[in-house]
């Protein structure tokens, strides 16, 4: 199964998505976590999107689409795939229809998440530095405060986490992914998922939004 899971930031999509592939057995895409892969490993990709990423520019699509394809080739990811992050705009969508070629995706879930929601998520929200497990302080923090339950590793939280600046990535996210949002409705891909309420219902919801629960 090949599925895009849309959504702000502070949606739940790495949350889900995690869960997601784990029962599909597919891998999770990350484009966020391939970029920064390639910068490390220093390929020619890499070097290209870290030049623009040094300078605060935005990685030009075809460096990202040539990232997704590099990564789509993989033998994990033949039988499906999970994409979180990819694409961010109608160009993006474009290039993924025209790189799977016959192969086509079964289903878009755009996570909807009221804004003033996402500002509460984000600023309880503590993350892993070793294994990149996500917490929330009121609703599902670590045995131990500060220390990863997976891997014992230190938990920070990330400065674009708070409450003013989430609010301004809101509204650059809402007017940059309203025009792909309306491009897979036309497709017939797209399935709108509430994702503000407990992540065991919006997990339900979404399975049944692909079609994998009745």
């Amino acid at each position: 199964m090949r599925v895009v899971l849309l959504g702000p930031p502070g949606s739940g999509k790495g949350t889900h998505g995690k869960r997601l592939c784990e029962s599909l057995g597919v891998p999770l895409i990350a484009t966020g976590d391939i970029l920064r892969q390639a910068i490390a490993d220093g390929t020619a990709l890499g070097k290209s999107a870290q030049e623009h990423v040094k300078s605060g520019r935005l990685v030009p699509d075809e460096t990202v689409l040539g990232l997704v394809e590099t990564r789509l080739r993989l033998t994990d990811a033949q039988r499906g795939f999970i994409l979180d992050g990819f694409p961010r705009t109608v160009a993006q969508a474009e290039g993924l229809k025209s790189l799977l070629g016959e192969v086509r995706m079964d289903r878009v879930v755009n996570l909807v998440v009221p804004t003033e929601v996402v500002v509460a998520r984000l600023k309880d929200r503590w993350l892993c530095g070793s294994c990149g497990a996500i917490y929330n302080m009121s609703t599902a923090p670590p045995k131990v405060a500060g220390v990863c339950d997976r891997c014992g590793g230190g938990l920070k939280q990330r400065s674009d986490d708070e409450p003013e600046t989430v609010r301004k990535r809101l509204e650059v996210y809402a007017r940059e992914t309203a025009p792909l949002v309306a491009y897979y409705e036309r497709e017939g891909l797209l399935r709108n998922v509430d994702g503000s309420g407990r992540a065991s219902d919006v997990y339900a919801a979404i399975e049944r939004a692909i079609g994998k629960a009745a």
